[in-house]
Order: C-alpha cells, then structure tokens, then sequence
C-alpha cells in the first residue's frame, strides 16, 4: 500500500448526500477481484450516458476537475453494501483522499486499508471545501495527514481528528498484510520456539 503523507491537488466537489456504494461503482463491475482497472466504472451511472459517452455535466468529466485527487461531498458518503470495490475504484481513478461531514462505517474502514484518506468535518467546513472545490484547477488544496490539517488555496486551514493507529498505518503504507509483515521476526521466533517444544505439532 503506498503511503500518504501530504497529498496537494485538484478537490472535485460532488454536491451528492447518501452517495452509496453502489452509485460509486455498480454491480456490473463487481465481477473481478482485481484491484485495477476498476476507475473506468467509478460513478459510470453519473459519468456516462446511455450511449456510453461522456456526460459533460458531471463534475469528473469537466475539464477544470481532470486528474482530481480529492473528492469532496455530501454527507452519509459510502453507504449501502460493503462492496470493497468502491475504494478501489476511487484508488484506481486517482482519488486518494475524500471529504465529507459523515461516512458509512464499513466504507470508512475499508478506505483505510487501501491508501486513501477519509476526513470528516464539520458542515461549515465542508461549505468552505466546497467553495475552494468550485475553483476547479484554479485553486489546489492541501492535505497534510502528519500536521492534520487541510490547506485551502487561500491560505486557511482546517484541523482535522483521526485515530492515531490509523495515521500511523497510512504514514507508513500499512495494510493488514503490510502490518502481518512488520512482526515477520517476532513470529518466526515464536514458530521456531513452537517447533523445538512440539516437534510432532
């Protein structure tokens, strides 16, 4: 999993409450168990039309918003079922950090596990990302998960909370597998220390 220290780009504000799983990436998409290749079909209801070109009216296929890596939007992001696929799909168009007042449980965990950070705010504040977002490629915003703060491209800051263990793992590029291997010795030990006192085991 890389890391996430400081992430300075382009916000996309997607003005959506109750934005489900499902919307983020649809069924028809969850045939893989592949982490890659899943951004083409992120919010492809919105992104799309019927005849599969693109609707300019949304906000990822405006040209001010390319290459967006922050997502800003509406409360309750994530929820519905607990696809794994909606994290990937966002990790995988480029998205790396997404803002909201609120997020569901099992779609906040799972960002966590897969690189991106998830901030909760404050409704005043996610007013004030929305109005940096609204900017496009004219103002870029900077978040620095050490300091935790969010930087807007005037020059005011916004504090954010985040649990420490989590910090720590995103920091350092952790997942469940990465943090298994952190402890590679101390288990090797004890495998070794198992075998001589249970060699039949």
């Amino acid at each position: 999993m890389d890391k996430f220290t400081t992430l300075s780009g382009i916000a996309a504000p997607l003005h959506l409450v109750n934005v489900d799983t499902d919307m983020i990436i649809p069924k028809q998409y969850l045939k893989t168990i592949k982490r890659t290749g899943l951004g083409t079909g992120l919010f492809s209801e919105l992104r799309y039309k019927d005849d599969g070109s693109d609707n300019p009216d949304f906000v990822l296929n405006k040209p001010s918003y390319k290459g967006a890596s922050i997502l800003v939007a509406g409360d309750n992001f994530g929820c519905g079922s607990s696809r794994e696929h909606a994290p990937w799909a966002l990790l995988d168009f480029g998205i790396r950090c997404v803002i909201s007042t609120s997020f569901a449980d099992i779609f906040y965990n799972n960002c966590f596990k897969n690189g991106i950070l998830p901030i909760v705010v404050t409704p005043e504040q996610l007013a004030a990302l929305f109005d940096d977002a609204e900017r496009g490629a004219n103002a870029r915003v900077t978040v620095d998960l050490e300091s935790q703060t969010i930087s807007g491209p005037d020059g005011g800051t916004i504090s954010f909370e985040i649990d420490p263990f989590r910090k720590h793992c995103l920091l350092n590029g952790l997942d469940d597998i990465g943090l298994t291997q952190v402890k590679a010795d101390k288990i090797a030990t004890y495998e070794s220390k198992l075998a001589e006192e249970r060699p039949w085991a």
